[in-house]
């Protein structure tokens, strides 16, 4: 099994050979399921393809947050992993793909079997914790078109073309920073009237580094 993650470059031969004889790939399509909560109690994934997102949403009044947009080299879920507890969050498939799909008892033993899986975990972990503290300082402290403007650089490639915001609508973009779409239609429209990037078939990419980085200097 050739897991092709960075992450998983150095590992050990025989922890290879564990993760071939208790780990399966799965194939994920939009209608699937398999990322519910009642699952993740069995299984612990490490997404290698396609693109996810974790959400909560009120009820009473349709308002969504997006907490997490995962993909590859991603892991879920790492709540359940480290408390045993059901983590009652909604998962949607944005874009088809495949994961590793392992029995979460076993992912738990390896933790401490393998300090160097531990360690990829412990990483994954705080890369996630640290989102969390974001995401809340954001939506208290920046407006939406600041917001908008860290999510996009957050989210680029260092070539500068677009990684995992790529084909997510307004709407889901909307989401990921707290607002609503016709919001985030006006702040797309303006950065490319002011020249600091392109949004074509739903692909975000930048036009004028130095013009986006002084919008990020006016940030803080």
């Amino acid at each position: 099994m050739n897991l092709q993650l960075e992450s998983f470059a150095q590992i050990n031969q025989s922890f290879r050979r564990e993760i071939e004889l208790y780990g399966d790939i799965v194939h994920f399509t939009k209608s699937d399921s398999i990322f519910d909560y009642e699952e993740t109690l069995e299984y612990f994934y490490i997404i290698l393809s396609g693109k996810i997102k974790v959400y909560q949403i009120n009820l009473k009044n349709a308002k969504e947050q997006t907490i997490y947009l995962m993909g590859r080299g991603d892991m879920y879920d790492a709540v359940t992993l480290l408390d045993g507890q059901t983590h009652e969050v909604i998962v949607d498939v944005l874009e088809g793909g495949d994961t590793l799909r392992i029995p979460i008892g076993k992912a738990r033993e390896w933790m401490y079997d393998y300090p160097e899986f531990g360690e990829i975990v412990l990483k994954f972990i705080s890369s996630q914790m640290r989102k969390i503290e974001e995401l809340a300082t954001d939506l208290t402290l920046f407006d939406t078109q600041e917001r908008l403007i860290k999510l996009i650089i957050q989210n680029m490639n260092s070539d500068g073309e677009g990684s995992m915001l790529d084909g997510l609508s307004h709407t889901e973009l909307a989401k990921l920073i707290g607002t609503v779409r016709h919001v985030v239609d006006r702040h797309i429209k303006q950065l490319k009237e002011d020249g600091v990037l392109k949004k074509e078939n739903k692909k975000i990419s930048l036009v004028d580094e130095e013009k986006l980085l002084d919008k990020i200097k006016s940030l803080f």
